[in-house]
């Protein structure tokens, strides 16, 4: 019952909002880095898998098409769908998380380096036991160089998956060509050899032809006679000499 009140409180709630609310946040979701699904839903990082269901139902009806008159409010409200359902997703949301993780080590490894050449900084830290570092983490400015950093990676992740899939695309292309040249090289080849046996009938035809007549000429064929030659010793025909 509890549950039904509240969304009926968030329905009157977003009832009363302004178009140009509803126009700015249509714009600041369209202006979210698209490889982070949290920016998106405007979560932080350690935000749970309830928190992004609410998050997304509470800026979803802010957004949504029959609702906002902006005129990207459907391509806004697709992208929250999207972020929502990769957040949602294990393998997908581990995947950011990992990156997440990995700028903050090196962040907090930079900042360790620093805190080396400030003994004020460093001091403190110890005497909070670890108080000091919580908050620093949990401050703006961490908070936005944390944002920046994942940013960083995930674009070079991005790339790098980029160029693996090219590389994979343009081997794909490569087999695909081979394998035309050697179907176009056996059809050429059974073309061949079917044009080959097409004409073998001809071809045993006319070798019997052949071997019946032999050199003979054929019958009532009209040959001129042979000249005799001069010199017996010679097998050519030589020509009849004129003599005086």
């Amino acid at each position: 019952m509890g549950e039904i009140d509240n969304d009926l409180l968030l329905k009157n709630f977003f009832a009363e909002v302004s178009e140009v609310e509803r126009d700015n946040e249509v714009l600041r979701i369209l202006s979210c880095f698209k490889l982070n699904a949290f920016e998106f839903l405007n979560l932080p990082f350690d935000s749970s898998l309830e928190d992004v269901k609410k998050q997304y139902r509470k800026l979803s009806l802010l957004v949504h098409p029959d609702k906002c008159k902006h005129p990207q409010a459907k391509e806004a409200f697709g992208a929250l769908a999207k972020a929502q359902q990769l957040l949602l997703e294990p393998q997908e949301r581990e995947y950011i998380l990992s990156q997440v993780n990995a700028a903050k080590e090196e962040l907090l490894a930079k900042r360790k380096k620093q805190l080396k050449k400030d003994n004020a900084s460093k001091i403190k830290s110890l005497v909070e036991e670890g108080k000091y570092e919580q908050q620093y983490q949990q401050s703006e400015e961490f908070q936005r160089q944390l944002k920046q950093k994942v940013q960083e990676l995930l674009t070079e992740q991005e790339w790098r998956r980029r160029k693996m899939q090219m590389r994979i695309s343009e081997e794909e292309g490569r087999l695909k060509k081979d394998e035309e040249e050697t179907k176009e090289m056996w059809k050429r080849k059974r073309e061949h050899e079917e044009q080959w046996e097409g004409t073998r009938e001809n071809r045993v035809s006319s070798w019997r032809d052949f071997m019946k007549t032999g050199k003979k000429g054929k019958k009532g064929e009209i040959r001129p006679p042979k000249l005799k030659t001069e010199d017996p010793n010679k097998s050519y025909v030589q020509r009849p000499v004129k003599r005086g």
